[in-house]
C-alpha cells in the first residue's frame, strides 16, 4: 500500500476500515436488536447463602457494553418494546 508510515505508528489506525470510496461497508450509530436475558446472573459470586441475584428487565437510558466482532463498544438503551432493543452507540461501528 501507498499509506504514510507516519499514519500507523504507535497503532493510531487500529479499529479503523481501509478501502476504496463507495466500496466500504456502512457505518453504524444505532442498532436494533432482538434480545434475550437470561434469569440469574452468571460468573458472580454469592457470599455464604446469600441467593443469586436476578437479572432485571432492560430500561430507558440503561448503559451496555457489547461485542460486535472483536470491538467492545458501550450502547445506551434508547427504547425497549416487548424483546426489541434500540441502542445508540458510543462509537460507531
Amino acid at each position: 500500500t501507498t499509506i504514510d508510515p507516519t499514519l500507523t505508528r504507535a497503532d493510531r489506525l487500529v479499529g479503523q476500515v481501509l478501502g476504496e470510496p463507495g466500496h466500504l461497508p456502512a457505518v453504524f450509530t444505532e442498532l436494533e436488536v432482538n434480545f434475550f436475558l437470561l434469569r440469574r446472573l452468571l460468573g458472580v459470586r454469592t457470599q455464604g447463602s446469600e441467593k443469586q441475584s436476578k437479572v432485571s428487565k432492560l430500561s430507558k437510558n440503561e448503559v451496555l457494553m457489547l461485542n460486535i466482532g472483536s470491538m467492545c463498544t458501550g450502547a445506551r438503551v434508547a427504547a425497549v418494546k416487548g424483546d426489541l432493543a434500540k441502542l445508540v452507540l458510543t462509537s460507531p461501528v
